[in-house]
């Protein structure tokens, strides 16, 4: 019984006539994702994408389970290939379906005819293969409202497809159509949900880390890459880049004041992530930044630690709510190890009083108090790369 994975476009069907280019780089993005599965053959016609295993051994769980993370497209279905002969749609259906079928009281046809040609119309198969199917299986009752099982019978160009639903697709338009930004990534729930959002925009994302040894620990780290790891089956491969940021830490400890601290040290950390990106054609920085949400992410010290970059900074969450970012780190399977209490860099040395609305003038002023360009340059120097990839 052959089987198919069928996509169905979202966004890029909307796309002009650039949509081959966005198709060229859906199929780019899951062919990649998928290659440790084994072979597929890809093809593309009427809006929607078809992935064809080209073994029988092909754990088709798991593909589906990957291909509904690929960003581009809205729905995603496992569904059996049949001929175009509306005798054999029937008894395929009921081989295809009947594990569901045995098992429920109620159901329904839906079919979409896109082959004109096709002899019978959409309604006319519903009513025909219903009745074929109420033979079959004696307790099914048809319920078009609230039907326990729904076989869908699409008739495309080729060949016949049957299914009993689509599941959501990821969404968005394909990782690479929108250039490269580097995702400063915490410990905490809002910067990877920063990186899912940017990512599903078409942006290929890389992702930085401070650490500061010995006030954070080799678990915080481990945390984090974890983090990025659960990222990769939305976002595709990561360079991860680790920057040594203790003493820096210690001297804005031992030289400004502390009231100014975070916004100090953000300041920093966008220096240093601008700087690796800079060799990288890595465009623009994405934080997990909030408004409001905590002292140092009001509108003021926005303002202030802007005033460093020489590239776009995107904060794709900025105007959500807590509850919000939540869901959404909990759709990707990403919240249980961010609340894990192993804290970043960013939790060190915070003061006490952080100042709210600073002005960018005083930043400026405590900032150039000491000279930071040989502990940024150390920093750059001694970060560490890896990549983590999709399995």
């Amino acid at each position: 019984m052959k089987e198919i994975i069928l996509l169905k476009e979202g966004e890029i069907a909307l796309k002009g006539l650039n949509r081959h280019t966005f198709e060229d780089s859906f199929i780019r993005n899951l062919r990649h994702r998928l290659s440790s599965l084994g072979k597929f053959e890809y093809s593309r016609s009427q809006s929607m994408i078809y992935c064809c295993p080209l073994s029988d051994d092909i754990d088709m769980d798991e593909a589906m389970d990957r291909a509904s993370k690929v960003f581009g497209a809205a729905a995603v279905c496992r569904a059996g290939v049949c001929e175009k002969d509306f005798e054999e749609i029937c008894r395929f259906a009921a081989e295809y379906c009947g594990e569901e079928l045995s098992e429920a009281k109620s159901f329904k046809v839906a079919a979409k005819r896109s082959d004109k040609n096709f002899p019978l119309s959409s309604p006319q198969i519903c009513m025909e293969l219903g009745g074929r199917l109420t033979e079959k299986f004696p307790q099914l009752t048809v319920d078009v409202k609230t039907p326990d099982v729904t076989v869908n019978v699409e008739i495309r160009d080729k060949n016949a497809y049957i299914h009993t639903g689509n599941r959501p697709g990821a969404g968005g338009i394909p990782v690479g159509m929108s250039g490269k930004a580097m995702l400063l990534l915490s410990g905490g729930i809002d910067s990877p949900v920063a990186g899912y959002m940017i990512a599903k925009r078409g942006v290929d994302i890389s992702a930085i880390h401070y650490v500061s040894p010995p006030y954070t620990s080799d678990r915080a780290r481990m945390k984090v890459e974890r983090l990025c790891e659960r990222l990769t089956p939305w976002c595709g491969d990561i360079p991860f880049y680790c920057v040594p940021f203790t003493e820096i830490q210690e001297a804005l400890r031992d030289h400004c004041p502390e009231e100014l601290f975070t916004i100090l040290m953000r300041r920093i950390m966008l220096e240093i992530a601008q700087r690796i990106c800079s060799d990288k054609n890595i465009s623009a920085l994405v934080t997990g930044e909030s408004l409001g949400q905590v002292a140092s992410q009001t509108m003021g010290a926005v303002v202030c630690t802007d005033d460093v970059c020489r590239m776009p900074v995107f904060r794709p969450v900025i105007g959500m709510d807590k509850s919000e970012i939540v869901e959404i780190a909990r759709k990707i399977d990403t919240f249980d190890i961010s609340i894990e209490p192993y804290e970043d860099c960013c939790t060190v040395f915070t003061p006490k009083h952080p100042k709210t609305n600073p002005s960018l003038e005083q930043v400026r002023a405590a900032q150039a108090s000491f000279d930071f360009e040989p502990l940024i340059q150390k920093a750059v120097e001694g970060t560490e790369k890896r990549i983590f990839k999709h399995d």
